[in-house]
């Protein structure tokens, strides 16, 4: 029995099917881009479903519109086809309709393929020890750097004079404003009265230190003036800023990380170096 010829697909179709297996490569090459950039999961979880649907599409198309069908029951014969058949298939192969000379569309689903790979490859960067320490480094180190600028939450650098006697300014480095793990807070206290020297040291009696408890990371906000105290809202610590801003009170067990910071040559309020110790909770820290 021979098989009919393949007949010719539809006018349009092998463009449809290149299209798809393009748009399959671009979603390919947008994921990667988008995992090599550190963009977010859903533009990454986007240009995948892109990418698997094009190929889908292209290979449905393809498999309905250009490879013939027929309802053909044969039994099983062994692994070694028949003479006819062999020749049967060396003429379909070898047809100027066959499925293989379509170079074009063989080109452009080798593409999409071949995207698909790479792109499966970049998340193998997470995978690989290249780099183990960077995750603990990550929460050991914040945008504070020597020669960054201490700048109000709008971006306004500060000089000492903005830090009056007695006030608490949130500042935050130059740049980073939005560093969860960067916002500390400056405030001009009486040096006379301290009975522990700062760990970050201080100009005139102007100190800084990590807004972040070091209880479970909440903000503390709430200075009592004249006390030299800051309190956490959320659990109550409380820490003595003449005491090196050690807790006296509530859940907390480390002192708040102090900012050795300057004055540089243009009058502003500069860090040295980062905070003292890493900011907020440390119970990821402890052995």
């Amino acid at each position: 029995m021979r098989r009919p010829p393949v007949p010719p697909g539809p006018p349009g179709v092998t463009r449809r099917i290149a299209l798809c297996f393009l748009t399959s490569a671009a979603g390919a090459i947008g994921f990667a881009v988008t995992y090599g950039l550190g963009g977010q999961t859903q533009w990454e979880g986007v240009c995948l479903a892109v990418a698997f649907a094009g190929l889908a599409t292209g290979l449905s198309i393809w498999g309905r519109r250009l490879v013939s069908v027929g309802g053909y029951v044969e039994e099983h014969e062994g692994f070694v086809p028949p003479p006819d058949e062999q020749a049967m298939t060396a003429e379909v192969l070898t047809a100027p309709d066959s499925p293989v000379r379509r170079r074009g569309l063989l080109a452009t689903l080798g593409l999409a393929l071949s995207a698909l790979g790479v792109a499966a490859l970049f998340p193998l960067r997470s995978l690989l020890p290249w780099d183990r320490t960077r995750p603990v480094r990550a929460l050991k180190e914040t945008p504070w750097r020597p020669g960054v600028r201490l700048v109000t939450a709008d971006g306004r650098p500060l000089r000492p004079a903005d830090v009056p006697a007695d006030v608490m300014v949130g500042v935050f480095p130059e740049g980073d404003v939005d560093a969860g793990d960067a916002p500390a807070f400056a405030v001009r206290l009486h040096p006379e009265r301290f009975t522990r020297p700062p760990s970050g040291g201080h100009l005139d009696g102007l100190v800084v230190y990590s807004m972040l408890c070091t209880h479970a990371g909440c903000p503390v906000r709430l200075y009592l003036r004249g006390t030299g105290r800051m309190l956490c809202p959320c659990h109550q610590s409380s820490f003595d800023l003449f005491a090196d801003a050690r807790p006296i009170a509530g859940p907390a067990a480390r002192p708040l990380p102090g900012l050795p910071v300057e004055v540089s040559s243009d009058g502003y309020l500069r860090a040295t170096g980062d905070f003292t110790a890493p900011p907020g909770a440390g119970f990821w820290d402890q052995p």
